[in-house]
């Protein structure tokens, strides 16, 4: 199997992360780094996909402020979609060219990494047909527990996939959810009715991944693997 990179980043800005997801990238694309998880936590913000509409903020930047919520627009598909504490966002930087040129497989990936991760708390989580993610049963409809926006270029993935583990569901009144208004959010703490803390559920989640596209993640904490970006971003400078 091939060898990649799992980093947890702990609580970090979405700007912040973009912009390290950017150099990654660029490494990735030269082949100057491995495949690399990015495992993290944002602070309260909102972000709105590449086809998202603005309608579907459902309160004016003056809530946002009085509630200490950013708003940044992103380069993933999808909607507008909430992250903050309690949330695990996973950033897979992949050559998915050296895996499966399929992007429709690659999005089904993610969804069965966060159901065989859910499966693991004695919860089923499932697909629903047309709404990407994942999804269990309440009632007569269902709650979404994970979220996808993924953008590719020349088969290097990036942004990903959102994972509610204790997240403050309130938050998401705040805008129409993947611009899907008939469904709520739901949480792993909500389904179980206890604390989760993270701890428990990311290792599982990276466990999963490594499983389904073949690769052996390799625990790296942020220092090392800073070090290790910027000695790839020197050699592809140097090659230039």
């Amino acid at each position: 199997m091939k060898q990649g990179l799992q980093v947890d980043l702990g609580l970090v800005a979405y700007a912040e992360a973009y912009a390290l997801q950017r150099r990654i990238v660029a490494a990735r694309k030269a082949d100057a780094i491995e495949d690399v998880f990015l495992l993290c936590e944002h602070p309260h913000v909102l972000t709105q996909g590449r086809n998202g509409r603005r309608e579907h903020l459902l309160v004016s930047e003056h809530v946002l402020r009085q509630k200490g919520v950013e708003f940044h627009e992103s380069s993933r598909g999808g909607d507008i979609t909430y992250h903050g504490p309690g949330q695990i966002v996973g950033y897979p930087i992949f050559n998915l060219g050296a895996i499966r040129r399929d992007v429709v497989w690659y999005v089904r990936m993610l969804e069965e990494t966060m159901i065989r991760t859910t499966a693991e708390f004695g919860i089923a989580a499932k697909r629903v047909l047309g709404k990407t993610g994942i999804w269990v049963d309440s009632g007569s409809t269902e709650e979404k527990l994970g979220a996808i926006g993924v953008h590719l270029s020349r088969w290097v993935t990036s942004h990903g996939f959102a994972y509610n583990v204790s997240t403050d569901l309130q938050f998401f009144d705040l805008i129409v959810p993947c611009g899907i208004a008939d469904r709520k959010a739901t949480s792993l703490e909500k389904l179980l009715g206890r604390a989760v803390e993270e701890s428990e559920v990311a290792p599982r989640l990276g466990e999963h991944l490594g499983e389904l596209f073949g690769l052996v993640l390799r625990e790296t904490s942020p220092k090392a693997f800073l070090e290790r970006l910027e000695h790839a971003e020197q050699a592809v400078a140097a090659e230039a």
